[in-house]
C-alpha cells in the first residue's frame, strides 16, 4: 500500500473511530460512572422512569395509554417522525394525557457511519414535528437501537436535546415476550434512579410484542409501589430544587 492511500486509509479509519466512540456509554464500567446522566441514571431515588420508544401507533399506543390511566402513571415517549407524522392527533392525546414527548429520530436506522449533515437535518426534522404536532418542546433524544454516535450526539446537542438512554429493559421487542418475562427481566434493574427501556409499538419489533409490555405494567407499577418509588417521565427524574431556608429572626 502506496504512501497516499495508507494515509487515506488512516483518516478514514480515524473518522470511523471518533464517529463510534460514544458508542462506548453502553458499556456497564461507563454506565456506573462517567456516564451516568447519558445511561439514565436519575438523581432522585424514589424516581423511576417509565419510557416507550417507537411510538405512537394507533394499533397499540392507545392501549399503553389506557393502561397508565388506570394505573395513574404518567411516561415519557420518545417518538419516530415517521410514526408520528401518520398519527398526528396521537401525538397531541400523549400530551393531553400527561405524558412528556421526546425524540426517537425520523426513522428507525442504525448510525454506524458518518453523516453529520443528514443526522442534524433528521433530528431537526423530528424535534420539530414533535413540538408542532404534540404541542410541546421535546427534552431528550434516544438514539435508534441505544447506539449513540458522535453525529446524533452532536446534533442533539446542537439542537438543545439531551441524549439518554436507559439502565433497565424488558426485552419486550422479541416474539416469545410475556408480561411475566418482560417484568422478570426489568425487576432486577427497578431501582431508585433507573430509567426503564419499553416498547409501544412493534414497527420495529416482532409482531405484536407490544402486547407483552403492556401486560408487564400492573406488575411494574405494583412494584414500584411496594418499594416506595413513583413511576413516572424523565423530567421528574432528578431531585427536584428546594428553597433555601429563611433565616431564622434575631432574638430578642
Amino acid at each position: 500500500m502506496d504512501a497516499p492511500v495508507k494515509a487515506l486509509a488512516l483518516t478514514a479509519a480515524a473518522v470511523e473511530f471518533l464517529h463510534l466512540a460514544p458508542a462506548a456509554v453502553r458499556l456497564p464500567p461507563l454506565r456506573r460512572t462517567l456516564a451516568r446522566r447519558t445511561a439514565g441514571h436519575g438523581t432522585d431515588p424514589g424516581h423511576l422512569a417509565l419510557t416507550f420508544d417507537d411510538g405512537p401507533d394507533p394499533r397499540s399506543t392507545p392501549y399503553i395509554l389506557d393502561a397508565l390511566d388506570e394505573l395513574d402513571a404518567r411516561a415519557t415517549f420518545f417518538l419516530l417522525g415517521a410514526m408520528l407524522d401518520r398519527a398526528p392527533g396521537l401525538g397531541r392525546e400523549l400530551v393531553r394525557r400527561g405524558h412528556e414527548v421526546a425524540v426517537h429520530g425520523w426513522h428507525h436506522r442504525q448510525q454506524w457511519y458518518p453523516a453529520p449533515a443528514r443526522d442534524l437535518r433528521e433530528l431537526r426534522r423530528t424535534r420539530d414535528a414533535v413540538t408542532e404536532l404534540c404541542g410541546a418542546r421535546p427534552l431528550w433524544y434516544r438514539p435508534p437501537y441505544g447506539v449513540l454516535t458522535a453525529g446524533p450526539a452532536l446534533a442533539a446537542h446542537r439542537l438543545g436535546l439531551r441524549s439518554v438512554l436507559w439502565t433497565a429493559w424488558g426485552r419486550d421487542w422479541t416474539a416469545e415476550a410475556t408480561g411475566a418475562t418482560v417484568y422478570a427481566t426489568a425487576r432486577p434493574g427497578l431501582t431508585g434512579g433507573a430509567t426503564l427501556l419499553l416498547h409501544d409499538s412493534d414497527c420495529t419489533s416482532a409482531p405484536g410484542s407490544w402486547r407483552a409490555a403492556l401486560a408487564a405494567l400492573p406488575a411494574i407499577a405494583a412494584h414500584c409501589r411496594s418499594h416506595g418509588l413513583t413511576l413516572g417521565p424523565l423530567r421528574d427524574h432528578a431531585v427536584p430544587l428546594r428553597k433555601p431556608l429563611a433565616p431564622a429572626p434575631d432574638g430578642p
